[in-house]
C-alpha cells in the first residue's frame, strides 16, 4: 500500500526543564503571564508530523510518500529519509524560506510548552495530489499543515475517489467546526487523542455514536491509558506496552500512526495494528527526539510477541 504523508515537516529544537511548570503558573495571574525557564539541555532533531510518522512506517517496510513543502536548509535531511526509506518525492522545495522549526520544553513531568514556526510549511498548498506522477496512491494521511493545505487534501482526496486518514491533532483548535466536520464525514479513518476528540464533537456538533457511523476507523489514543479502537460495531481496547525508561514523549503519536499504518497496509486485523502501534510509540518514548529510535523487522517482532500474541501474521514485516 502507498500511503501519501501530508503533515508537515520541521526541525525540533528540543529542551528540557529540570523543574515543574505547575509549580510557576498562577492561576490568579494568567492574563498577565509572563515565563521564561531556563533549560538545562537543547537538542536539534528532525521532525514534522509527516516524516514521523514516514520514518516509523520505513522502519517496519512500509511504503510512505512525503506531501510537503520545505525551506533552503532540507537538504541533508532528504538525505536522512532517503536513507532510511522514506520517499521524498512529493517534497517541494521553498528556496526563499526556512524549514518550519517546533520549539519544545519538557518538565520533569513530561509536560511540554511549545511554539511553531511554520515557514514553508505555509505554502504547503502548493503541493498537490492531482499533479502526482508516480504509481498509483492507496491511501491519504491528512495530518497537521497548513489549514488550507489540509482542507485543500479533502477535496483532492473526494475528486480522485482517494480514501484518507483524517489526523487534525494540534490543527484542530485552528479549524472551524464546519471544516472538522467536513473532513470526518468524508474521511475513511479518523485519528485523534482524548483531547482532541472531546474538541471535535463540541465544534463539529457531532457525538461518538455519528463519528462511528461516518467513519470506517476510529482510533482515540489515551496516552499512558492505551488507545481504543473502533470499527463496524467493534471496539478494541489497545494497552500501552511497558516502555523500559522514558526519555522523551516528542512524536509519540506519531509513531503510533505509523505502526497503526503499517500494519494497515499488510492488511493485519485492526486490533493487531493498534498493537503494532503501541509498540511503535514505546520504542519512540524511550529515545531523545520522534527520529532516534532504531530497529529491525526482527527486533520489533521479538519484542511485540513479549506482550502480545500476532499468531505469526507479524512474519509478514520481515518480507
Amino acid at each position: 500500500m502507498r500511503v501519501a504523508l501530508t503533515g508537515s515537516i520541521a526541525y525540533d529544537y528540543l529542551m528540557t526543564f529540570p523543574g515543574h511548570f505547575q509549580d510557576h503558573i498562577l492561576a490568579d495571574k494568567l492574563e498577565a503571564i509572563s515565563l521564561s525557564f531556563l533549560v538545562d539541555k537543547m537538542v536539534k532533531r528532525r521532525g514534522g508530523i509527516g516524516p514521523n510518522i514516514g520514518y516509523t512506517m520505513a522502519l517496519l517496510g512500509g511504503s510512505p510518500i512525503l506531501f510537503s513543502t520545505v525551506g533552503q536548509d532540507f537538504t541533508e535531511y532528504r538525505e536522512w529519509l532517503e536513507k532510511h526509506g522514506v520517499d521524498t518525492s512529493g517534497v517541494q522545495v521553498i528556496e526563499d524560506d526556512f524549514t518550519a522549526s517546533f520549539f519544545a520544553t519538557t518538565d520533569r513531568n513530561n509536560c511540554q510548552i511549545a511554539s511553531f514556526y511554520p515557514g514553508a510549511m505555509g505554502q504547503a498548498s502548493r503541493v498537490k495530489l492531482s499533479e502526482w506522477q508516480g504509481e498509483p496512491l492507496d491511501l491519504v494521511v491528512i495530518s497537521p499543515t497548513d489549514p488550507a493545505a489540509m482542507n485543500q487534501y479533502i477535496d483532492e482526496a473526494d475528486q480522485l475517489e482517494l480514501p484518507y486518514l483524517y489526523d487534525p491533532s494540534q490543527q484542530t483548535v485552528r479549524l472551524s467546526g464546519e471544516e472538522l466536520r467536513r473532513g470526518v464525514s468524508g474521511a475513511y479513518a479518523l485519528f485523534v487523542n482524548e483531547y482532541e476528540f472531546s474538541l471535535i464533537e463540541k465544534h463539529a456538533n457531532l457525538s461518538l455514536d455519528e463519528i462511528k457511523e461516518l467513519v470506517e476507523i476510529l482510533v482515540i489514543t489515551l496516552g499512558d491509558q492505551g488507545s481504543q479502537v473502533y470499527s463496524g460495531g467493534r471496539e478494541y481496547s489497545i494497552p500501552v506496552v511497558p516502555p523500559e525508561r522514558i526519555i522523551d514523549p516528542t512524536g509519540v503519536g506519531d509513531a503510533f500512526r505509523g505502526g497503526f499504518l503499517t500494519g494497515l497496509s499488510f492488511n493485519l486485523g485492526l486490533e493487531l495494528c493498534g498493537q503494532i502501534g503501541a509498540l511503535a510509540a514505546s520504542y519512540c518514548l524511550e529515545t531523545d527526539g520522534p527520529q532516534s529510535h532504531f530497529y529491525t523487522p526482527g527486533d520489533f517482532i521479538a519484542r511485540f510477541r513479549k506482550h502480545f500474541d500476532d499468531q505469526g501474521q507479524l512474519d509478514v514485516l520481515l518480507s
